[in-house]
């Protein structure tokens, strides 16, 4: 759309260098290569970023009232969370397990922490891989949904006793500390889908077991806890972006579509909006999905006026209180 665009890595392993040299290759500046250390990597940000950046950072200086221009939250649109977050995970959890491990996923026990978005999609790839999943949550819903879909729910300290593999995936720090490491049984395989490196304890890992850890191969790591090996894939980074290529193409297009509509909505309408942060229009989250369905098939009906007016919403939609039913 005629933008000047530089592109730089949220991860140290997540880029895919035959990806960066054909974007290189098209003229747009790119700051990244896999393996980064962390100042190379706080170098490459700072090449492309002059101001804080991510959600809750724009919700802060909203709130602070700093923020210079109007924002939309792409995250917490339907056509995101529920797609790339869910799905995405649900293809790519088990795939970074197998190409790290190359383990007999069948009949092994693992334990996932969080049954958000990620976490759901996260359980059903490993379910899907006849893994025993057991799930850890702190919200009463998520944790009543874990176990009407079959999952058994119990607390960390409990679940990592008998787990072959841990994932997190909350996006919260220090779901596994050091009372966690302790307790797990030898070759526990402890991986992060959910968040940053602080998920998973690694600064007291490294601080006090750095001297044991071994690399079997790039981002494979054992290190020796009690007499126990331990393995944690990715440095305890985003497995699917550091032991495997991430999320499919096809669930990708959907969050890369709510990002070019909210866009070009934000560029046509400026009016319409304040210096504040909002999420994609309803109808513009339904456009991204009306895009997507001839691609898997699926032919969806249509309400006829009299259905419509029955229900309280036009032939085209929304719902008139723009809420979501999802």
């Amino acid at each position: 759309m005629g933008a000047e665009v530089t592109w730089s890595s949220c991860n140290i392993f997540s880029t895919q260098d035959h990806a960066a040299a054909a974007i290189a290759a098209a003229g747009i500046s790119v700051y990244a290569w896999k393996g980064m250390n962390e100042e190379e990597f706080d170098w490459c940000i700072e090449q492309t970023l002059f101001f804080t950046t991510g959600v809750l950072r724009l919700y802060d200086r909203m709130k602070n009232g700093t923020l210079a221009l109007p924002a939309i939250n792409i995250n917490d649109s339907v056509t995101k969370s529920k797609f790339d977050n869910k799905y995405g995970c649900r293809e790519s959890l088990v795939d970074a397990l197998r190409r790290a491990t190359d383990l007999m996923l069948a009949g092994k026990v693992a334990v996932v922490a969080g049954f958000g978005d990620v976490g759901k999609g996260s359980a059903e790839s490993l379910k899907d891989a006849k893994v025993r999943t057991i799930v850890t949550e702190i919200d009463p819903i998520c944790a009543l949904q874990a176990a009407m879909e079959g999952y058994e729910v119990k607390k960390m300290i409990n679940a990592v006793k008998e787990a072959d593999i841990v994932v997190t995936a909350t996006g919260n720090y220090n779901i596994i500390s050091e009372a966690h490491f302790r307790a797990m049984k030898h070759n526990a395989v402890v991986c992060n889908i959910g968040h940053f490196d602080n998920e998973i304890d690694m600064a007291w890992l490294n601080k006090n077991y750095g001297h044991t850890k071994e690399t079997i191969k790039p981002q494979v790591d054992k290190y020796t806890i009690d007499g126990k090996d331990i393995i944690i894939l990715a440095e305890g980074r985003l497995v699917n972006l550091g032991c495997a290529m991430g999320h499919p193409s096809f669930v990708m297009s959907n969050s890369f579509t709510n990002q070019t509509l909210a866009q070009l909505e934000l560029w046509t309408n400026t009016g319409k909006y304040k210096n504040e942060v909002y999420t994609l229009p309803k109808h513009l989250d339904e456009k991204v999905a009306r895009l997507h369905l001839s691609k898997v098939g699926v032919e969806i009906e249509e309400l006829t006026p009299e259905q419509a007016k029955y229900i309280g919403v036009t032939v085209a939609g929304p719902y008139k209180s723009d809420t979501y039913r999802y």
